[in-house]
């Protein structure tokens, strides 16, 4: 091809054969929630292993959860957390043996399994139904397993073997619960009530399909009043009742259409992996219309933290969304806050509710949480929703629910801000997250809030210029930003406030919001890139509470420089700490880790901030080919690129709302680029040291085509090669795995 006026972008991509080497697999039993098998529709899940107990080897659990079920506490104050429902566990005949394999089938979102038993064989199938509140458990049984049966366990009936088996909950709370069990319509119903108000019902039936094969569908429903059982019963029979082929052929099909919205391939099999788990995880937890991410998803076990977190967590849970072009997903957060906004206004002092909201540490989904020391929380989850809407445009959204709400969580701030003696104003001793957590250390000027508040008001401020608002507010903004005392920096960067330089280590990236994920500071000057290198190397050289992602933000933050290698070095780090499955825990689970290390990588691939679009930022020197598609940015461009032998081969830019649009691109020398489709003039830019920057203009709808040379070069987005295959590497542990052993 000689002229990219008749040249076209196609992706070649066999998707079944890519996600095939993606897929977790195990070879052996799963026996623990670390490495359990998952599944889940966005609010009822189910973790899937077994019991090494002797008295339980014949079982797999399937531990199940529904997010929303909670339970006030009446052991003391506090929001009402989540609480664990119970599990459906198929029960053999035999002790299952060997050999047993599991498997989760990314691309159609389904667990398989055969199961060897000391009996015979049970092979099984189990989706959670992608646009239905259900699960169905399909097996089928060799003669000798003919008597497997399931058996639904609420929590309180779990055999204490299988209840304690991931050690014993010490910190989560338990409801007293009353249980009864039911036949309603030839469906077996099972009412767990909390109190007269909470609780949840299980329903499930049984489907005998021939002498060896069966199916059991299952649901949850939150409550425990005559509605609530009738719409789980009715749940059930329409789904025993439907043709399951089509059933489960219109599971799959939500979930393919689901993984084509973006495309992403990096030369290391084990990252890319990782990466595509995370993306159904994602999909897993929640929906546009279901309850946000927790800390946990639908996959709770024994936890301190039963509900969701505001100080870091929720926000780097949903941190890939944007880029991956998965804004769907990101909407159940935007809605959240849209329907709670009257409980924000309650969270702040009774004063300050005319005009402020604010969002405490941790909360259940109503957002009810009191603001105490801790107050940049809703600032940073709106930078999430800032991000929803840069990558969407959608102005509809920005003036209706970022808008307000970013109006008055800046607000609280004007309440506490005080004039110093230089002239500036400064904050009172506020927290900064997990920084000296158990002494409750307090700090002047912290950073966290220095950094959020400022980039609160130049926002409010970009927000009224969008929207044509003379808000008579904007005079008090632009006076913080003028005013606001200038972040604490010392000889090893950036401070946690004033007076108070990093001391010990530091799990959280809470000192260093400016550089990531605000983007306060920029890396076009020398001096501001000695800046993020400086804090960067003492934080991570602070070794003593370093966590998973405290890997993540480093990783990210690295990207932001350019340093490939040293990002790449931080995931490959943070391998060694998620659980087999990619999941992560501390003292309980936390789901955001691992959803963090999906954003670290689309950091390296492709970054949108500042008003620039950056392609293949921060390539490692070993990735010498990668790929992506349909990747989005801010401005609401979708990004396509194609690199190989370490050189970025050509760059596609669609335009879904005809905003500016400035590339960085990498590239030197003369770069041609053409608008796709007829009567198209190509045009030519030349790129030196000093200008690298391309400036389209794109109308909506339109895209173009970039690259170098005379010639146009093979305009196909391919899945790259690996030298090293690590084919279905997570799952079970199988660390032979990355040496192809």
């Amino acid at each position: 091809m000689n002229d990219v006026e008749t040249a076209k972008m196609a992706l070649d991509v066999p998707w079944e054969h890519f996600m095939d080497n993606n897929d977790m697999e195990w070879v052996v039993k799963p026996v623990s929630w670390d490495e359990g098998a998952f599944i889940g529709n966005g609010s009822i899940g189910a973790m899937v292993y077994g019991e090494e107990n002797a008295k339980k080897r014949h079982v797999l659990r399937f531990v199940t959860g529904r997010t929303d079920v909670t339970a006030s506490r009446t052991d003391r104050p506090g929001f009402p957390p989540r609480v664990p429902i119970g599990e459906l566990n198929l029960e053999m005949e035999g002790m299952i043996y060997h050999p047993t394999s599991l498997r989760v089938d990314l691309w159609n979102a389904e667990l398989r399994a055969t199961l060897t038993t000391t009996r015979g064989e049970v092979r099984l199938r189990s989706i959670v139904h992608s646009m239905k509140p259900i699960m169905a458990v399909e097996i089928e049984t060799s003669e000798g397993e003919l008597g497997t049966q399931y058996a639904w366990y609420a929590y309180s009936e779990v055999d204490h073997v299988l209840k304690n088996a991931d050690g014993f909950n010490l910190n989560q709370y338990m409801p007293p619960v009353e249980v009864e069990k039911l036949d309603v319509h030839g469906v077996n119903v099972c009412i767990q009530r909390y109190s007269p108000e909470e609780g949840c019902v299980s329903a499930w039936k049984e489907i005998q399909t021939s002498s060896n094969r069966k199916v059991c569908f299952m649901t949850i429903s939150k409550g425990h009043d005559e509605a609530t059982i009738i719409e789980a019963v009715e749940t059930v029979i329409q789904a025993s009742d439907a043709d399951f082929d089509q059933w489960v052929q219109a599971h799959r099909q939500w979930w393919q259409e689901y993984y084509q919205q973006s495309f992403v391939s990096i030369p290391d099999e084990r990252l890319q992996s990782f990466y595509w788990i995370q993306m159904y995880k994602l999909a897993s937890a929640t929906r546009a219309d279901k309850p946000m991410i927790d800390n946990q998803g639908p996959w709770l076990t024994s936890t301190p933290w039963p509900g969701v977190w505001f100080n870091m967590n929720a926000q780097m849970s949903y941190s890939p969304v944007y880029t991956a072009n998965r804004l769907d997903i990101g909407t159940s957060l935007v809605r959240t806050l849209d329907e709670n906004q009257e409980n924000l206004i309650n969270n702040v002092p009774e004063s300050c509710r005319y005009d402020s909201a604010g969002l405490g540490r941790s909360c259940s989904y109503d957002l009810r949480a009191e603001v105490d020391d801790e107050v940049g929380n809703l600032i940073w989850i709106c930078h999430n929703v800032w991000r929803q809407y840069r990558y969407s445009m959608d102005d509809v959204m920005l003036n209706n629910v970022l808008f307000p709400l970013l109006r008055r969580s800046v607000n609280y701030y004007l309440h506490i801000l005080e004039e110093g003696d230089d002239g500036c104003l400064h904050l009172p001793p506020t927290i900064s997250p997990e920084y000296g957590s158990f002494m409750q250390t307090r700090v002047s000027d912290c950073h966290y809030d220095l950094a959020l508040l400022r980039w609160g008001c130049a926002t409010l401020l970009e927000i009224c210029d969008r929207l044509g608002e003379n808000d008579p507010l904007i005079g008090k903004w632009k006076e913080v930003l003028e005013r606001l005392t200038p972040l604490p920096v010392d000889e090893s960067g950036y401070m946690i406030g004033k007076d108070t330089p990093l001391a010990y280590g530091h799990r959280h990236f809470s000192h260093l919001l400016a550089i990531f994920p605000l983007h306060l500071i920029a890396c076009d000057r020398e001096e501001d890139r000695d800046l993020i290198a400086t804090s960067l190397r003492h934080w991570i050289g602070k070794e003593g509470d370093l966590r998973g992602f405290s890997l993540t933000g480093a990783a990210s933050i690295a990207a932001t420089l350019g340093r490939g290698n040293e990002a790449l070095r931080y995931l490959q780090a943070l391998m060694l700490i998620i659980k087999p499955n990619t999941m992560y825990k501390e003292a309980g689970p936390v789901i955001e880790t691992p959803l963090a290390g999906a954003e670290a990588i689309h950091d390296m691939l492709l970054q949108s901030w500042g008003g620039k679009i950056r392609v293949f930022p921060a390539m490692p020197h070993e990735w010498r080919e990668a790929a992506f598609d349909n990747l989005r940015t801010e401005g609401a461009f979708l990004v396509s690129a194609m690199r190989f032998d370490g050189e970025t081969q050509f760059i596609r830019v669609k335009s879904l709302a005809g905003e500016p649009c400035v590339m960085r691109t990498g590239w030197k020398g003369v770069v041609r680029w053409k608008k796709t489709g007829a009567n198209a003039v190509e045009q030519t830019t030349y790129l030196n040291a000093s200008i690298d920057e391309i400036v389209l203009d794109l109308r909506k709808g339109e895209e173009v085509i970039m690259y170098q040379g005379n010639v146009a070069p093979d305009l196909r987005i391919r899945p790259v090669e690996s030298e090293r295959k690590v084919v279905r590497y997570f799952g079970g542990h199988k660390p032979w795995r990355l040496y192809e052993l």
